[in-house]
């Protein structure tokens, strides 16, 4: 059963990693591009426009990937956690459905309005098409965490004698103090991928001096955006988010941050440090006094519960695993900022194009956004278990039955190869776009 449990979160949990690296860009990359052809409009200036279709082809091109790489998973409801699906689908089936059924199909039908309709429709109603593609995607992210929330902090069920959970106040999804939140932080988020991967184009092509007026207009548009979103990250988002999880999953905080012990008196912020599970310590640790209970209750005395106040068995499964994902998460997230700032100083200063340890920097930096979102994602998902919905079910209870562990490492051994293939013409496609520049392109 344990074989089982392992092989089957193993398979969702790369699934949804590989897809995921797809809608943080969509999510993003959409108001970016509604930004340029709102541009565009206002100035009448061209570059703002092919800028804008541009972008949109990588979009159109990151969607199709995502979409590809979203089917499995819903399959994977029903093979994999098929008990899960019997119980809660009365309540998570209702947020998936209104997913697909309306913010798939609107950003999808308008995506291909956006892409070759700007002739037929006008420059007006051209603009409108790419802001409902943008509305489309940010509802299909509120949808899918408002199902995420409800399994974070379940609210406006019953369950039945049979067992199976059943919703008694539809709004209570959308009310869900888990809810927004999350919702934004995520959002945010993905605002921080698209920033850093538009910047970095444009440094790329600076560096080359290749396509040098879009790619001062890339570096401008992504550091600027960046900085506002790196900071929205942090806070406030990011702050309520994580005092979420102080009210409404304590244990879960006290894993994140490593507290192992209560702490009378005020408790620490750990820098740096490594779990040790079998003397339940932090090995090697670099922290600073009393500022965790200043920044999670605004009082410097304030007392943190730690992991000895609670049953073993509501431990999170993988406590390193959990501290390590936050703490990269919030590390990549300082270093951001802290980029995103000096540029910002050198664009206010007029020396960003030739500044050229910030224009590496943003080209290097392309891939750790990515890697934030993963750990944020991580540690939401790690921080639940062993449970699937918060207190009501368990993981294990979650699973089915009758798919075998070596169905489940078969198939995961399958999605690793096909996924791999995927990448790479992803990649190379998208190499050819950004290769043939903005300016190849034809209104």
């Amino acid at each position: 059963m344990e074989d089982m449990l392992f092989y089957d979160r193993m398979q969702f949990a790369f699934t949804i990693t590989f897809h995921y690296l797809f809608p943080q860009l969509t999510m993003g990359l959409s108001l970016m591009i509604v930004y340029f052809k709102w541009k565009f409009l206002r100035t009448h200036v061209e570059k703002y426009n092919d800028a804008a279709k541009f972008w949109m082809r990588i979009f159109a091109l990151n969607f199709a990937m995502g979409v590809v790489t979203g089917i499995p998973m819903e399959f994977q409801f029903g093979t994999n956690w098929a008990k899960f699906s019997e119980l809660t689908g009365g309540i998570i089936g209702q947020t998936l459905a209104m997913e697909g059924m309306f913010s798939f199909f609107l950003e999808s039908s308008f995506l291909g309005l956006f892409l070759f309709g700007e002739k037929l429709l006008g420059h007006k109603l051209h603009f409108v098409t790419g802001f409902l593609v943008f509305l489309g995607s940010w509802a299909s992210g509120f949808l899918i965490i408002a199902t995420h929330s409800w399994m974070q902090h379940p609210v406006g069920y019953e369950i039945l004698e049979n067992g199976k959970f059943v919703l008694n106040n539809f709004g209570a999804l959308f009310s869900n103090v888990w809810l927004w939140p999350s919702y934004l932080h995520n959002q945010a988020a993905s605002i921080v991928t698209s920033s850093f991967v538009v910047a970095a184009i444009g440094a790329f092509y600076i560096l080359n001096n290749k396509h040098n007026e879009f790619g001062k207009l890339f570096v401008k548009t992504g550091v600027v955006f960046g900085l506002i979103s790196s900071l929205i990250v942090a806070f406030p988002t990011g702050d309520m988010a994580a005092k979420n999880v102080v009210k409404h999953q304590p244990v879960t905080f006290a894993a994140m941050e490593g507290i192992f012990e209560t702490e009378k008196g005020g408790s620490e912020i750990v820098l740096i440090g490594q779990p040790n599970m079998l003397e339940k310590k932090l090995d090697n640790k670099i922290a600073v006094p009393n500022i965790l209970s200043f920044l999670t209750y605004q009082s410097w005395d304030a007392e943190i519960k730690g992991l000895n106040e609670f049953d073993k068995k509501d431990y999170p499964t993988n406590v390193p695993g959990l501290y390590y994902a936050y703490h990269i998460m919030v590390g990549l997230g300082t270093i951001f900022i802290g980029l995103m700032f000096f540029a910002v100083v050198q664009l206010f200063r007029k020396k960003l194009y030739t500044t050229k340890w910030i224009l590496w920097s943003l080209l290097f930096m392309l891939p750790f956004p990515y890697i934030a979102n993963t750990t944020g994602w991580y540690t939401a998902e790690l921080g639940r278990q062993p449970w699937l919905v918060y207190n009501l079910l368990r993981t294990a209870d979650g699973a089915s039955p009758t798919v075998s562990s070596g169905n489940t490492l078969f198939t995961l051994l399958g999605f690793i190869g096909l996924y791999l293939l995927l990448g790479m013409l992803f990649l190379i496609l998208v190499g050819k776009i950004i290769n043939k520049g903005p300016q190849t392109i034809n209104a």
